[in-house]
């Protein structure tokens, strides 16, 4: 089951945005800046702590997150948290998430 989230009062609730992410998706900053691809989700609630500082992984685990990075033995991840996700595109070849904030504003594993 997808966490869902409230339209409004007589309106049906939709999937949050981080419930459409999949790994291997394409993300992409609130500038159209490409950050690297999804290698891993979690949803809301997970227990499972992201490599950041502790007050930074509460606030993910809470609100789900996901993590990208690019390729590479130098490349970075980041993670953006399940509000930070403002849409997900996907087609028979692809998917994109497209997030809120830029690629500074993420949040750096390590």
């Amino acid at each position: 089951m997808q966490p869902l989230r409230s339209t409004g009062p007589g309106e049906p609730d939709r999937p949050l945005p981080i419930a459409q992410v999949s790994t291997g998706m394409t993300v992409v900053d609130a500038a159209g800046d490409e950050v690297g691809t999804v290698t891993a989700v979690e949803m809301p609630g997970t227990e499972v702590r992201p490599d950041v500082p502790e007050e930074q992984a509460v606030r993910l685990m809470a609100e789900g997150y996901l993590r990208a990075g690019g390729t590479g033995l130098l490349a970075t991840a980041w993670y953006a948290g399940g509000s930070q996700v403002a849409d997900v595109t996907t087609t028979a070849e692809e998917g994109v998430v497209t997030l809120t904030a830029d690629k500074h504003q993420l949040h750096r594993a390590g």
